[in-house]
Protein backbone atom coordinates (compact mmCIF):
# COMPACT_ATOMS: atom_id res chain seq x y z
CA UNK A 1 0.00 0.00 0.00
CA UNK A 2 2.86 2.24 0.87
CA UNK A 3 4.71 1.42 -2.53
CA UNK A 4 1.33 2.38 -4.27
CA UNK A 5 1.26 5.95 -2.79
CA UNK A 6 4.86 6.67 -3.90
CA UNK A 7 4.20 5.53 -7.31
CA UNK A 8 0.75 8.03 -7.08
CA UNK A 9 3.02 10.68 -5.76
CA UNK A 10 5.92 10.11 -8.36
CA UNK A 11 3.12 9.94 -11.20
CA UNK A 12 1.50 13.37 -9.82
CA UNK A 13 4.82 15.34 -9.25
CA UNK A 14 6.31 14.06 -12.80
CA UNK A 15 2.80 16.08 -14.26
CA UNK A 16 3.26 18.56 -12.37
CA UNK A 17 6.63 19.32 -13.87
CA UNK A 18 5.55 18.84 -17.32
CA UNK A 19 8.07 15.67 -17.87
CA UNK A 20 4.57 13.52 -18.78
CA UNK A 21 1.42 14.01 -20.47
CA UNK A 22 -1.17 12.32 -20.85
CA UNK A 23 -3.35 12.40 -23.96
CA UNK A 24 -6.06 10.15 -24.52
CA UNK A 25 -4.57 6.75 -26.02
CA UNK A 26 -1.35 6.11 -24.47
CA UNK A 27 1.80 8.56 -23.07
CA UNK A 28 3.85 10.37 -24.91
CA UNK A 29 6.96 12.04 -23.57
CA UNK A 30 7.16 15.59 -24.45
CA UNK A 31 10.89 17.18 -24.64
CA UNK A 32 11.37 20.53 -22.47
CA UNK A 33 14.45 22.49 -21.49
CA UNK A 34 13.65 21.57 -18.15
CA UNK A 35 16.00 21.01 -14.98
CA UNK A 36 13.75 18.71 -12.55
CA UNK A 37 14.93 16.98 -9.77
CA UNK A 38 14.01 13.75 -8.44
CA UNK A 39 12.83 13.03 -5.08
CA UNK A 40 16.08 12.09 -4.29
CA UNK A 41 17.72 15.45 -5.41
CA UNK A 42 19.50 13.62 -8.37
CA UNK A 43 19.23 15.88 -11.33
CA UNK A 44 17.33 14.69 -14.33
CA UNK A 45 18.63 13.86 -17.46
CA UNK A 46 18.51 17.33 -19.89
CA UNK A 47 16.81 17.11 -23.04
CA UNK A 48 18.44 18.76 -26.34
CA UNK A 49 16.91 21.96 -27.03
CA UNK A 50 14.92 22.44 -30.93
CA UNK A 51 13.99 24.93 -32.66
CA UNK A 52 10.35 24.11 -34.21
CA UNK A 53 11.36 26.19 -37.53
CA UNK A 54 13.74 23.47 -38.25
CA UNK A 55 11.26 20.67 -38.83
CA UNK A 56 10.44 22.27 -42.15
CA UNK A 57 12.40 21.37 -45.11
CA UNK A 58 14.86 23.83 -46.36
CA UNK A 59 16.56 24.49 -49.65
CA UNK A 60 19.61 26.74 -50.34
CA UNK A 61 18.70 30.33 -51.95
CA UNK A 62 19.15 29.76 -55.76
CA UNK A 63 17.95 31.93 -58.74
CA UNK A 64 14.75 30.55 -60.61
CA UNK A 65 15.45 28.40 -63.74
CA UNK A 66 15.16 30.62 -67.22
CA UNK A 67 12.01 30.73 -68.91
CA UNK A 68 11.80 28.15 -71.83
CA UNK A 69 9.59 29.63 -74.50
CA UNK A 70 6.85 27.66 -75.47
CA UNK A 71 6.99 25.07 -78.76
CA UNK A 72 6.15 26.77 -81.95
CA UNK A 73 3.02 25.52 -84.00
CA UNK A 74 4.07 22.64 -85.95
CA UNK A 75 2.54 23.99 -89.48
CA UNK A 76 3.87 27.38 -89.19
CA UNK A 77 7.26 25.68 -88.61
CA UNK A 78 6.55 23.93 -91.95
CA UNK A 79 5.50 26.86 -93.78
CA UNK A 80 8.02 29.20 -93.19
CA UNK A 81 10.60 26.30 -93.98
CA UNK A 82 8.65 26.17 -97.66
CA UNK A 83 11.02 27.84 -100.36
CA UNK A 84 9.45 30.46 -102.74
CA UNK A 85 8.35 28.31 -105.59
CA UNK A 86 9.87 30.26 -108.77
CA UNK A 87 7.87 27.84 -111.36
CA UNK A 88 7.18 30.24 -114.86
CA UNK A 89 4.28 27.00 -115.63
CA UNK A 90 2.14 29.81 -118.14
CA UNK A 91 3.22 32.47 -121.12
CA UNK A 92 1.20 34.42 -123.09
CA UNK A 93 1.68 36.84 -125.92
CA UNK A 94 -1.69 39.53 -125.71
CA UNK A 95 -2.73 41.96 -128.37
CA UNK A 96 -0.23 44.71 -128.13
CA UNK A 97 2.62 42.64 -128.15
CA UNK A 98 3.13 42.10 -124.76
CA UNK A 99 4.19 38.88 -122.74
CA UNK A 100 2.25 37.40 -119.84
CA UNK A 101 3.82 35.72 -117.16
CA UNK A 102 2.39 32.97 -115.28
CA UNK A 103 4.07 32.18 -112.08
CA UNK A 104 3.40 30.22 -108.73
CA UNK A 105 4.26 33.80 -107.53
CA UNK A 106 1.38 35.66 -109.24
CA UNK A 107 1.01 36.99 -112.55
CA UNK A 108 3.07 39.77 -114.13
CA UNK A 109 3.08 41.57 -117.48
CA UNK A 110 6.55 42.55 -119.35
CA UNK A 111 7.66 44.45 -121.74
CA UNK A 112 9.53 41.79 -124.29
CA UNK A 113 11.78 44.11 -125.54
CA UNK A 114 13.27 45.68 -122.34
CA UNK A 115 11.97 43.07 -119.75
CA UNK A 116 10.67 45.75 -117.76
CA UNK A 117 7.46 44.91 -115.39
CA UNK A 118 4.56 46.67 -116.44
CA UNK A 119 2.43 45.12 -113.91
CA UNK A 120 1.62 42.82 -111.46
CA UNK A 121 -2.29 41.29 -111.12
CA UNK A 122 -3.22 40.37 -107.28
CA UNK A 123 -4.63 36.79 -107.52
CA UNK A 124 -6.10 34.72 -104.40
CA UNK A 125 -4.23 31.67 -105.82
CA UNK A 126 -1.01 31.95 -107.88
CA UNK A 127 -0.93 28.52 -109.07
CA UNK A 128 -1.61 28.85 -111.97
CA UNK A 129 -2.12 26.51 -114.84
CA UNK A 130 -3.26 28.11 -117.56
CA UNK A 131 -4.02 31.61 -119.88
CA UNK A 132 -5.84 33.00 -122.38
CA UNK A 133 -6.87 36.19 -123.75
CA UNK A 134 -10.70 36.53 -125.16
CA UNK A 135 -11.72 38.41 -128.66
CA UNK A 136 -12.13 41.91 -126.45
CA UNK A 137 -8.83 41.66 -124.74
CA UNK A 138 -10.02 40.63 -121.23
CA UNK A 139 -7.26 37.79 -119.85
CA UNK A 140 -8.92 34.50 -118.22
CA UNK A 141 -6.51 33.24 -115.87
CA UNK A 142 -7.35 29.27 -114.69
CA UNK A 143 -5.75 28.53 -111.29
CA UNK A 144 -5.57 25.28 -109.33
CA UNK A 145 -8.74 26.70 -107.51
CA UNK A 146 -11.19 27.68 -110.08
CA UNK A 147 -11.08 30.47 -113.20
CA UNK A 148 -10.80 34.32 -112.91
CA UNK A 149 -11.23 36.51 -115.73
CA UNK A 150 -8.93 39.77 -115.50
CA UNK A 151 -9.34 43.47 -117.30
CA UNK A 152 -5.84 44.41 -118.14
CA UNK A 153 -6.20 48.12 -118.50
CA UNK A 154 -7.07 47.76 -114.38
CA UNK A 155 -5.59 44.48 -113.28
CA UNK A 156 -8.94 43.95 -111.74
CA UNK A 157 -10.74 40.51 -111.71
CA UNK A 158 -14.31 40.99 -112.80
CA UNK A 159 -15.27 37.50 -112.94
CA UNK A 160 -14.69 33.90 -110.59
CA UNK A 161 -16.16 30.98 -108.93
CA UNK A 162 -17.91 29.29 -112.39
CA UNK A 163 -18.99 26.22 -111.64
CA UNK A 164 -16.37 24.30 -113.53
CA UNK A 165 -16.24 20.52 -113.84
CA UNK A 166 -13.10 20.71 -111.52
CA UNK A 167 -11.59 23.80 -109.92
CA UNK A 168 -8.24 22.54 -110.97
CA UNK A 169 -7.69 24.20 -114.89
CA UNK A 170 -5.23 22.49 -116.27
CA UNK A 171 -5.88 24.15 -120.22
CA UNK A 172 -7.39 27.22 -122.04
CA UNK A 173 -8.24 27.84 -125.55
CA UNK A 174 -10.73 30.61 -127.18
CA UNK A 175 -11.90 29.43 -130.61
CA UNK A 176 -12.79 31.09 -133.84
CA UNK A 177 -16.20 32.21 -132.65
CA UNK A 178 -14.58 34.05 -129.43
CA UNK A 179 -15.73 31.74 -127.18
CA UNK A 180 -13.33 29.92 -124.34
CA UNK A 181 -13.00 26.42 -123.75
CA UNK A 182 -11.54 25.27 -120.21
CA UNK A 183 -10.02 22.35 -119.49
CA UNK A 184 -9.89 20.76 -116.20
CA UNK A 185 -8.59 17.23 -114.65
CA UNK A 186 -12.79 16.32 -114.84
CA UNK A 187 -13.67 17.63 -118.43
CA UNK A 188 -14.25 20.44 -120.42
CA UNK A 189 -16.01 23.73 -120.52
CA UNK A 190 -17.11 25.85 -122.85
CA UNK A 191 -18.22 29.30 -121.67
CA UNK A 192 -19.05 32.62 -123.21
CA UNK A 193 -16.56 35.24 -122.35
CA UNK A 194 -19.06 38.07 -122.34
CA UNK A 195 -21.10 36.98 -119.85
CA UNK A 196 -18.88 34.90 -117.80
CA UNK A 197 -21.17 31.91 -117.44
CA UNK A 198 -20.80 28.02 -118.88
CA UNK A 199 -22.85 27.15 -121.91
CA UNK A 200 -22.04 23.33 -121.87
CA UNK A 201 -19.28 20.80 -120.25
CA UNK A 202 -18.17 17.51 -121.41
CA UNK A 203 -17.73 15.79 -118.75
CA UNK A 204 -17.56 11.92 -120.58
CA UNK A 205 -14.30 12.95 -121.98
CA UNK A 206 -12.80 9.74 -123.32
CA UNK A 207 -9.26 9.66 -121.03
CA UNK A 208 -10.99 12.51 -118.35
CA UNK A 209 -8.29 14.87 -117.87
CA UNK A 210 -8.09 18.08 -120.32
CA UNK A 211 -4.35 18.20 -120.34
CA UNK A 212 -3.85 20.46 -123.42
CA UNK A 213 -5.89 22.46 -126.30
CA UNK A 214 -5.45 23.24 -130.43
CA UNK A 215 -7.17 24.12 -132.80
CA UNK A 216 -6.74 22.37 -136.68
CA UNK A 217 -7.35 24.42 -139.82
CA UNK A 218 -11.14 23.69 -139.87
CA UNK A 219 -11.50 25.32 -135.70
CA UNK A 220 -12.19 22.61 -134.79
CA UNK A 221 -11.30 21.70 -130.74
CA UNK A 222 -7.92 18.62 -129.94
CA UNK A 223 -8.14 17.71 -126.64
CA UNK A 224 -5.48 15.63 -125.18
CA UNK A 225 -5.97 13.28 -122.47
CA UNK A 226 -4.36 10.51 -120.01
CA UNK A 227 -5.85 8.42 -122.60
CA UNK A 228 -4.98 9.56 -126.33
CA UNK A 229 -6.25 12.49 -128.35
CA UNK A 230 -10.19 13.50 -128.43
CA UNK A 231 -11.64 15.91 -131.92
CA UNK A 232 -14.63 18.34 -130.33
CA UNK A 233 -16.81 19.73 -132.52
CA UNK A 234 -16.87 23.53 -131.49
CA UNK A 235 -20.51 24.56 -132.25
CA UNK A 236 -22.12 21.63 -130.21
CA UNK A 237 -19.46 20.32 -127.90
CA UNK A 238 -20.30 16.45 -129.20
CA UNK A 239 -17.10 14.46 -129.99
CA UNK A 240 -16.11 13.75 -133.37
CA UNK A 241 -13.58 11.52 -132.78
CA UNK A 242 -10.95 9.49 -131.17
CA UNK A 243 -7.69 8.62 -131.50
CA UNK A 244 -6.44 6.24 -128.35
CA UNK A 245 -3.71 3.01 -128.48
CA UNK A 246 -0.81 6.00 -129.00
CA UNK A 247 2.87 5.10 -127.64
CA UNK A 248 2.54 6.46 -124.06
CA UNK A 249 -0.86 7.21 -123.80
CA UNK A 250 -0.88 10.25 -122.32
CA UNK A 251 -0.90 13.14 -124.28
CA UNK A 252 0.30 16.30 -122.34
CA UNK A 253 1.44 19.06 -125.07
CA UNK A 254 -0.31 19.64 -128.47
CA UNK A 255 1.22 22.06 -131.54
CA UNK A 256 -0.37 21.86 -135.34
CA UNK A 257 2.26 22.49 -137.86
CA UNK A 258 1.92 24.70 -140.92
CA UNK A 259 0.96 21.92 -143.06
CA UNK A 260 -1.95 20.55 -140.63
CA UNK A 261 0.04 17.86 -138.69
CA UNK A 262 -0.56 17.08 -135.19
CA UNK A 263 2.67 16.89 -133.23
CA UNK A 264 1.82 15.36 -129.78
CA UNK A 265 4.25 15.82 -126.82
CA UNK A 266 3.94 12.81 -124.79
CA UNK A 267 5.37 11.12 -121.30
CA UNK A 268 7.82 9.83 -123.19
CA UNK A 269 7.69 10.41 -127.20
CA UNK A 270 6.88 12.99 -129.24
CA UNK A 271 4.73 12.09 -132.19
CA UNK A 272 3.54 13.52 -135.71
CA UNK A 273 0.13 12.41 -136.51
CA UNK A 274 -1.96 12.87 -139.76
CA UNK A 275 -5.45 14.15 -138.43
CA UNK A 276 -7.47 13.21 -141.50
CA UNK A 277 -6.12 9.50 -141.63
CA UNK A 278 -5.73 9.03 -137.77
CA UNK A 279 -2.16 7.93 -138.17
CA UNK A 280 1.48 8.54 -136.56
CA UNK A 281 3.61 9.30 -139.07
CA UNK A 282 6.54 9.35 -137.42
CA UNK A 283 8.04 9.34 -133.87
CA UNK A 284 10.44 11.94 -133.64
CA UNK A 285 13.48 10.27 -133.17
CA UNK A 286 15.98 12.75 -130.74
CA UNK A 287 12.67 12.77 -128.58
CA UNK A 288 12.22 8.89 -128.05
CA UNK A 289 12.44 7.96 -124.49
CA UNK A 290 12.12 11.92 -123.28
CA UNK A 291 9.11 14.04 -121.42
CA UNK A 292 7.87 16.04 -123.76
CA UNK A 293 6.07 18.77 -121.72
CA UNK A 294 5.58 22.11 -124.74
CA UNK A 295 5.57 22.19 -128.51
CA UNK A 296 5.87 25.42 -130.49
CA UNK A 297 6.21 26.09 -134.22
CA UNK A 298 8.29 29.42 -134.38
CA UNK A 299 7.78 31.99 -137.52
CA UNK A 300 11.54 30.89 -139.35
CA UNK A 301 9.54 27.31 -139.82
CA UNK A 302 11.70 25.57 -136.94
CA UNK A 303 9.86 23.83 -134.14
CA UNK A 304 11.01 24.22 -130.31
CA UNK A 305 10.25 21.16 -128.16
CA UNK A 306 10.78 21.66 -124.33
CA UNK A 307 11.32 18.40 -122.29
CA UNK A 308 11.94 17.47 -118.67
CA UNK A 309 15.41 17.62 -119.30
CA UNK A 310 16.00 20.33 -121.67
CA UNK A 311 15.43 22.67 -124.92
CA UNK A 312 15.77 21.30 -128.51
CA UNK A 313 14.76 23.34 -132.23
CA UNK A 314 14.19 20.65 -134.74
CA UNK A 315 13.97 20.57 -138.36
CA UNK A 316 9.98 19.71 -138.69
CA UNK A 317 10.25 18.04 -142.11
CA UNK A 318 12.45 15.70 -140.83
CA UNK A 319 12.85 15.93 -137.12
CA UNK A 320 16.19 15.91 -136.93
CA UNK A 321 17.90 18.08 -134.49
CA UNK A 322 19.29 21.62 -135.19
CA UNK A 323 20.20 22.89 -131.43
CA UNK A 324 19.90 22.22 -128.17
CA UNK A 325 20.07 25.40 -125.78
CA UNK A 326 22.12 25.93 -122.61
CA UNK A 327 22.14 28.26 -120.24
CA UNK A 328 18.49 27.87 -118.84
CA UNK A 329 17.23 28.42 -114.92
CA UNK A 330 16.14 24.60 -115.10
CA UNK A 331 16.16 22.15 -117.57
CA UNK A 332 12.60 20.91 -116.96
CA UNK A 333 10.60 23.56 -119.41
CA UNK A 334 7.08 24.15 -118.67
CA UNK A 335 6.09 26.90 -121.61
CA UNK A 336 7.42 28.25 -124.82
CA UNK A 337 6.32 31.23 -126.55
CA UNK A 338 8.48 32.11 -129.46
CA UNK A 339 8.76 35.27 -131.90
CA UNK A 340 8.12 38.04 -129.14
CA UNK A 341 10.03 41.26 -129.14
CA UNK A 342 12.37 38.85 -131.21
CA UNK A 343 13.00 36.33 -128.73
CA UNK A 344 11.97 33.11 -127.79
CA UNK A 345 10.86 33.05 -124.26
CA UNK A 346 11.26 30.08 -121.94
CA UNK A 347 9.27 29.21 -119.00
CA UNK A 348 10.82 26.80 -116.55
CA UNK A 349 10.37 25.13 -113.30
CA UNK A 350 13.00 27.88 -111.94
CA UNK A 351 11.99 30.55 -113.36
CA UNK A 352 11.79 32.51 -116.71
CA UNK A 353 14.73 32.77 -119.73
CA UNK A 354 15.04 34.24 -123.36
CA UNK A 355 16.44 33.36 -126.49
CA UNK A 356 17.36 35.57 -129.37
CA UNK A 357 18.85 34.38 -132.75
CA UNK A 358 22.93 33.88 -132.76
CA UNK A 359 23.27 33.73 -129.08
CA UNK A 360 25.23 31.14 -127.41
CA UNK A 361 22.56 30.10 -124.44
CA UNK A 362 19.63 31.21 -122.92
CA UNK A 363 19.67 34.61 -120.54
CA UNK A 364 17.80 33.93 -116.93
CA UNK A 365 15.25 36.94 -116.32
CA UNK A 366 16.58 38.02 -112.92
CA UNK A 367 13.20 39.37 -111.39
CA UNK A 368 11.39 35.60 -111.75
CA UNK A 369 15.02 33.83 -111.22
CA UNK A 370 15.90 31.99 -107.68
CA UNK A 371 19.37 34.26 -107.97
CA UNK A 372 17.07 37.52 -106.84
CA UNK A 373 15.15 37.08 -103.62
Amino acid sequence: MVLFRKRISFLVTSILLGLITLPSIGVVLVAHSVKAQTSSGVPSRKTPDINPSELVPSYPAAAPPPQVDPLPNQRTVEERSIETDYRVSNLLKDFQGNLWVGSWRGLSRIDPKTGKILARVNLPNVAIGALAQDKVGRLWVGTYEGLMRVDPRTNEITAQNLFLPSKRVLSMLVDKRGYLWVGTDSGLALISPDQGLIMTTVKNLPGVSANTLTLDAEGQLWVGTLDGLVRVNTANAYIMKRIDGLPGTTVQALAISPEGLIWAGMANNLLVIDPKTDKVLRSVTPLRGRNVTAVRFAQDGSVWVGTSNGLLRLNPNTGALLDQVPGLPSSRVLALVPDIGNKLWIGTNEGLAWLMPKMNGAKPHLAFSRAVK
